[in-house]
């Protein structure tokens, strides 16, 4: 018997589901806030005297430390305990949202998104390995993985509308006060509803690699967001230098420690290291496509920024029946199959996107587009998730899930530097509009196609076929320690 099997013993039934509910709902919340602010940018700077610079920190104070301190997070979940972490994460989050609510400065504001960055950053991860442990099956956690993959995706999707509504109908600031009911009602359920205990091999942590992790991660990200905000200048070019030094003195440390933050033999199996590979590619594509989309119905089209909103809710519908699909494909095929046909499909619809010209109008040329990807994408994520996570047990379950996680942070990053980029070298697609808005937003499409056909071809030919997800046979000796630690809290 596996670590993973004495896990689900402590959740069955009911319980089990109300866990994934909550745990999802919670993902929702964290997934949500990385937009929700976006269309309430402008009321922000007219009520607190931001600046143009510091504008921009509302943003990206919460995208940059939710995606650098998510590897030292997931590891804090696997040493120090699942739902301990998962428990301080939401506490720090919740409370984090409540201060940028209350700000009446800048400042306050900024350092309250930094805070809810490193709630999201611990929080994120070990709801994720939660998952995985209570989902050890194959086919159930295609299920489980669906749930969690259509309720990120309608977070990242809802955010724009949200943020709309709440800030035309109350004030900016219920963008943040919302998130505090939830983050109380998670806290209070928690305690009854996941599993609790430490686990019961408690290495040492390895602070050298978490420092140099972090510190590599967060240069990488700060250094690409400048890259889109303001192209390649010196700061840029220094941020990104300092994350490949950083990097490469990260990789020397953690093959000379006994206790990696990060066992390089952990990215050795060979369809975990192609999922976070293509991750990287799948979010570059879709981070860019939301955004180039978005502001195309707004720049070209003329939407308001509600109406733009409103317009990309049937991409929602179409990643719900994506999700629905991977969960049954996964069951009966494995994971390799429905990838492959979800980066195909991604591209072949990102194509139809580039024929779309000025003139052209949203439901002919521009909704056929976002229903083809929207279902490939919601196709496509969840399996993704399930062979990042394939064969972790009670000991690693946090750090595979914390390595999806920044793949998918660092591939947004990458993908609205780069393709933004590529898109305003033809026009302004971010206060432009007409024909070279259009050429640039089709060329940029082109090139996600590109991202998504590289995927396609890495998946078909290097990930295994079928891969188990339910545990590694060398770790059923530890299993009767790791579940008499999970029944002494359950």
């Amino acid at each position: 018997m596996t670590a993973i099997t004495t896990t689900t013993q402590v959740i069955r039934g009911s319980r089990r589901t109300a866990a994934l509910v909550l745990l999802s709902f919670v993902h929702f919340m964290l997934v949500l806030d990385d937009s929700v602010v976006n269309v309430a940018l402008a009321t922000v700077r007219d009520d607190l005297g931001f600046g143009t610079a510091g504008l921009a920190w509302v943003v990206n104070a919460y995208f940059l430390t939710f995606g650098a301190l998510l590897l030292p997070g997931g590891r804090a979940a696997d040493l120090l305990g699942r739902r301990a972490v998962f428990v301080a994460g939401v506490s720090l989050f919740g409370a984090a949202s409540l201060a940028c609510g209350l700000a009446q400065e800048p400042w306050q504001l900024v350092t309250g998104r930094f805070l809810q960055g490193t709630g999201a950053a611990l929080a994120s991860p070990a709801a994720m390995s939660m998952i995985t442990l209570m989902y050890p099956g194959e086919g159930e956690r295609a299920k489980a993985m669906g749930v969690w993959g259509g309720v990120a995706a309608l977070g990242g999707t809802t955010g724009l509308v949200v943020s709309g509504v709440l800030t035309d109908l109350l004030s900016w600031r219920w963008a943040f006060f919302i998130n505090v009911p939830i983050a109380v009602g998670a806290l209070l359920l928690a305690p009854r509803l996941l599993p609790g205990g430490r686990p019961a091999h408690r290495p040492r942590i390895d602070v050298p690699g978490a420092l140099l992790g972090t510190g590599a991660l967060l240069a990488l990200v700060n250094g690409l967001l400048r890259t889109a905000e303001s192209g390649w200048d010196p700061q840029t070019a220094v941020s990104l230098l300092l994350a490949l030094v950083l990097g490469a003195a990260f990789l020397v440390v953690e093959a000379r420690t006994a206790e990696p933050l990060v066992p390089l033999a952990f990215l050795a199996v060979r369809v975990r290291a192609v999922a976070y590979g293509t991750s990287l590619l799948f979010t570059a594509a879709f981070f860019a496509l939301t955004f180039l989309i978005m502001l195309h119905l707004q720049n070209v089209l003329g939407y308001s920024p509600l109406g733009a909103g409103m317009a990309y809710l049937p991409y929602a519908g179409g990643v719900l029946t994506g999700v629905w699909l991977s969960a049954r494909t996964v069951a009966r095929f494995g994971v390799r199959p429905p990838l492959v046909v979800s980066f195909v499909v991604s591209a072949i619809g990102m194509l139809m996107l580039s024929r779309v010209a000025e003139g052209d109008g949203y439901a002919t040329a521009v909704l056929p587009g976002v229903i083809v990807v929207s279902v490939a994408s919601g196709l496509g994520f969840p399996a993704l998730a399930i062979a990042a996570v394939t064969d972790t047990t009670e000991r690693d379950a946090g750090l595979g899930s914390a390595l999806l996680s920044s793949v998918q942070q660092i591939g947004g990053a990458v993908g609205i530097a780069a393709l933004v980029s590529l898109a305003s070298s033809q026009g302004d697609p971010v206060h432009g509009g007409g024909d070279a808005a259009t050429d640039g937003f089709a060329l940029a499409m082109v090139v996600a196609a590109g991202f998504m056909t590289l995927g396609a071809v890495a998946i078909a030919t290097l990930m295994p076929g079928r891969t188990p997800t339910d545990g590694q046979p060398g770790d059923a000796k530890e299993a009767p320690t790791a579940a008499a630690s999970s029944d002494a809290d359950g």
